[in-house]
């Protein structure tokens, strides 16, 4: 569950930016810098216009390097496109509040796993003019850090449905491209979720990547050799 408290801050800061008078700048400047939370505004093309020192702290960036930048680039490619599509729909002025679970690559190669909240901030006109992002109970998982299991082997095919599911494919799909049925493909796909105990396939590709299993520097997703039987 999405800790509301995130979308308490975001909604509150978000009124606040909305604000013309100098005191209400003060007081957003003051949340913005001194909240805790990992904080950043995007402008209408999602691309990264400022970020508290939280914020690059966690995602291991520097303003030099990242303002201007997608904030979509800062992501993992399992979470760009559902965070892309609800994002777009804040610069849309279509919905004014999204949440949901991400995963970033710091710079160092560790992945970031947190909660994510954004609301659409209104400029004087009426439209949106910026999104807030704010990123909470962060977790960080690195290669020397990475929650290895030695035990887990998978055959050569239960790796590639877990590569699969990572990248999003639907059951018919991998079916078709690894020549199974579809219900042997459902049935490996539960045994997958029991063995990593996972309730869906999103959580089961985060379990992955967080164990060290999925390689999180490629794209698409491939399962490290050191988990494959020979």
């Amino acid at each position: 569950m999405i800790d509301d408290s995130l979308g308490t801050t975001a909604a509150r800061a978000s009124y606040i930016a909305a604000k013309q008078r100098p005191e209400y700048g003060d007081i957003f400047r003051l949340m913005f810098e001194q909240s805790g939370l990992c904080m950043a505004t995007l402008d209408r093309a999602l691309c990264l216009r400022e970020a508290n020192m939280d914020f690059l702290a966690q995602f291991d960036r520097n303003p030099q390097d990242s303002y201007g930048r997608p904030f979509l680039a800062l992501l993992h490619p399992t979470v760009r496109k559902s965070i892309g599509r609800d994002l777009a729909l804040l610069g849309a002025g279509e919905r004014d509040r999204v949440g949901g679970k991400i995963i970033a690559v710091r710079q160092d190669g560790a992945l970031l796993f947190g909660e994510l909240i954004a609301v659409s901030v209104v400029g004087p006109g009426g439209e949106v003019d910026a999104v807030l992002v704010v990123v909470g109970r962060t977790s960080r998982v690195g290669k020397a850090q990475a929650i290895v299991q030695r035990g887990v082997l998978l055959t050569p095919m239960d790796a590639s449905i877990l590569e699969g599911v990572a990248a999003g494919m639907s059951t018919g799909k991998l079916a078709a491209v690894l020549h199974m049925s579809r219900g042997g493909v459902e049935y490996r796909v539960t045994a997958l979720l029991r063995r990593f105990k996972a309730i869906n396939r999103t959580e089961l590709a985060s379990k992955a990547y967080s164990m060290g299993v999925l390689n999180a520097e490629s794209w698409p997703p491939t399962v490290q050799s050191t988990y494959v039987q020979n």
